[in-house]
């Protein structure tokens, strides 16, 4: 492969990616780890969340 048909390549990825991103609606954050207000929600979600099941007690006496 030539180094053109590499550019080509790579530039129709990106702008296929950039596409998918804006499309689909897509609420990325890319600006890192929230602290305060801004990740309230998190602890609000991790309420909601069922508990995870408990493993059944082996009977000693078997």
């Amino acid at each position: 492969m030539s180094n053109r048909s590499i550019i080509i390549m790579v530039l129709v990825l990106i702008g296929a990616t950039a596409y998918l991103l804006i499309k689909g609606d897509g609420d990325i954050d890319m600006g890192g780890e929230k602290h305060g207000a801004e990740a309230a929600h998190m602890e609000e979600a991790k309420k909601d969340m069922p508990a995870a099941p408990v493993a059944p007690v082996a009977d000693p006496k078997k």
